[in-house]
């Protein structure tokens, strides 16, 4: 079994860490910064807690950093054009616009930096493993709850998060296509993007309200979004069926009280940890999948008590 006081030695013998030579940290800190889609959620805090403690575990130098909201890709562009400068060792990054960073992602593959993707990846193959929710089927079940709850007919809408990142496009089409698939009887009346903030989408959320009288349900694509969802639909006085993503404390209390039918939730801090992980192992040279998928449950207040799924619903 190679110890973790052997692989640093092995990196540095091999010469990986030409690409750590130039920054500030000392040799035995390979460093490996996360560039994530923000910083503001309880999602992405959880995100963080993994690659801690993955940091910990292997002796790694890691940072964490996000724009303040999901809306920034410049600044998000900014943040990994500086991390870039820095020559890490390897780098784990989730792409607010799967298409933005591909040049910068291109830079570091010819200096030989790995690129760990994260939570959401980007259109290219540049990433050496994405460590993900399979966001496509975990959406698709939300679809089914949802149909579920409304009696298989009605109208429903979706906000969602955006539509340039893999998990907007993913959580958005793995709910619209079961529902157009499966449901003949239920209508998508609606389908809009709120940046992932809880202001906006709540906006956004009021005026699908307002001009569907009829509408049974909403689904909310990620932590912000339902939040949203669950503040406008209240200010409006109006009773829906809600499906959210991810958990956060005011989503678990939403779905205690009844007020949020269920929520599909991630492993967060799976995410975090199998990030940092992922590219200690590609600096090893190790074969990697090309999707780590590390999982997703739909909880409501029947079963968010279970263990299993109570272990990666976070505060």
């Amino acid at each position: 079994m190679v110890t973790k006081r052997t692989l640093l030695s092995t990196l540095i013998a091999l010469g990986l860490s030409a690409g750590f030579a130039g920054n500030s940290f000392a040799a035995d800190e390979i460093y490996i910064p996360l560039v994530s889609k923000g910083f503001q959620h309880q999602f992405w805090q959880a995100v963080k807690s993994g690659a801690d403690q993955a940091a910990k575990d292997l002796k790694v130098k890691v940072t964490f950093e996000g724009p303040e909201t999901e809306a920034m890709v410049d600044k998000q562009i900014d943040m990994l054009t500086s991390v870039l400068a820095k020559k890490p060792a390897a780098i784990g990054f989730a792409a607010l616009d799967s298409k933005a960073a591909i040049p910068l992602l291109k830079k570091a593959q010819a200096a030989k930096i790995p690129v760990v993707a994260f939570d959401s990846g980007v259109d290219s193959d540049i990433p050496v493993t994405t460590a993900t929710t399979d966001n496509k089927a975990a959406a698709a079940l939300a679809a089914d709850k949802m149909a579920e709850l409304i009696g298989k007919a009605g109208e429903v809408a979706l906000v969602v998060h955006d539509q340039t990142s893999r998990t907007g496009v993913d959580r958005r089409d793995g709910f619209v296509e079961r529902i157009k698939s499966t449901y003949p009887n239920i209508k998508i009346v609606s389908v809009q993007y709120g940046g992932g903030d809880q202001l906006k989408s709540t906006e956004i959320t009021k005026s699908i309200l307002q001009a569907n009288p009829n509408i049974k349900g909403i689904f909310g694509a990620n932590e912000g979004s339902a939040i949203g969802v669950l503040n406008g639909a209240k200010e409006m006085k109006r009773t829906i069926v809600i499906i959210g993503y991810d958990s956060g404390k005011q989503q678990k209390d939403a779905v205690r009280s009844g007020a949020m039918a269920g929520a599909i939730t991630q492993n967060p801090v799976g995410i975090g940890y199998k990030t940092v992980e992922a590219a200690v192992k590609a600096l090893k040279g190790e074969t990697l999948p090309k999707i780590i998928d590390t999982g997703f449950y739909f909880y409501d207040k029947s079963n968010m008590n279970d263990p299993k799924i109570a272990a990666v619903l976070y505060d």
